[in-house]
């Protein structure tokens, strides 16, 4: 380029200057990024990915439905759109999903962690795409947030329930579970409250229910046949418990009772009914897919949220006059 071309360019950007063309320009430019910056601001959420275990069990399903309406109510009347995965407690599926909530480009994961610590890479990279990670149910280490039952008081109160039904005295079972942090805490939960009773003897703990309907009665039949006699049951959630109810009704067994952790309607419903479910702990699957939305929302918009660790308590259902 010429010196004289330079001046001639100048001449001309003196003369535009001068006309205000550029100030219109300018002003154009700020009004854009101003609107844009606006309307990002109204509508932070446009998309959230959801990631749970299990949507065969009603716990999962009002989880997701709750995450969804809590999600519309609070983006300024504009739809969010809603990926619904299932993982099976499945780890490599889960990670995968993540991975195409990720190249999604979603602003906020809300999931159920099929392994507590082994989730920690894929939240991670999330985090680093700028996408908010809450956990739900179940811990994930390295989340955002992380809202839960109180497992081990739900665990408590299920098991103590259990143990007044018989007296403080007898043989006892737990159903367990995939070994995720929900699973592992209602057990130990369950385990404190018998511990307490010396005339309670656990005779096993070790059978997986998969925390299904069919894995309840695998778990409950091989239970029964290796034990003639039982008097108390724990099941860690209520299609274990359903599972492991049709498998002593199958069995003409009727001699112990059965309390478990989830609260579903279904449950509530069928524990009134005369049969041996006599208990169920019952979690807060929609309060606890508000907070996910409310604090992941805040957390978008930059807002300080100081509590990122919510346990809400469980409430006790349980048969009126706890006849079987």
């Amino acid at each position: 380029m010429t010196v004289q071309t330079i001046k001639l360019a100048l001449k001309r950007l003196c003369r535009a200057l001068s006309q205000g063309v550029f100030a219109g320009i300018l002003s154009c430019a700020l009004v854009s990024s101003s609107a844009t910056a606006s309307d990002a601001q109204d509508q932070p959420l446009r998309s959230i990915g959801i990631s749970v275990a299990d949507l065969g069990n009603p716990f999962f399903v009002e989880l997701v439905d709750s995450v969804t309406r809590r999600a519309n109510e609070l983006n300024n009347g504009q739809s969010v759109e809603v990926i619904v995965r299932s993982d099976a407690y499945d780890l490599r599926r889960q990670v995968r999903q993540l991975n195409e909530f990720i190249e999604q480009k979603v602003d906020l994961i809300v999931l159920t962690a099929a392994d507590e610590y082994k989730i920690a890479p894929v939240v991670a990279k999330a985090q680093r795409a700028g996408i908010k990670v809450i956990a739900v149910d179940v811990n994930a280490h390295g989340a955002d947030a992380t809202i839960t039952t109180d497992n081990v008081q739900a665990g408590v109160v299920a098991c103590e329930r259990l143990a007044k039904e018989i007296g403080y005295t007898g043989q006892f079972v737990i159903i367990n579970g995939v070994s995720v942090s929900s699973v592992l805490e209602r057990v130990a939960g369950c385990k404190s409250a018998i511990n307490r009773y010396p005339d309670i003897t656990l005779l096993s703990d070790r059978l997986n229910g998969t925390g299904s309907q069919e894995g309840g009665m695998e778990a409950m039949t091989y239970l029964m046949e290796e034990y003639e006699h039982l008097d108390a049951v724990f099941a860690i959630n209520d299609p274990t418990a359903y599972g492991a109810m049709m498998a002593a009704q199958q069995a003409g067994r009727s001699e112990f009772v059965l309390a478990s952790v989830d609260g579903s309607s279904f449950a509530i419903d069928t524990i009134q009914q005369p049969n041996l479910w006599i208990a169920t702990a019952v979690q807060r699957p929609r309060l606890m897919a508000e907070r996910a939305v409310e604090i992941g929302l805040a957390l978008l918009k930059g807002e300080d949220v100081r509590q990122r660790f919510i346990l809400i308590p469980a409430q006790l259902a349980e048969k009126h006059g706890s006849e079987k």
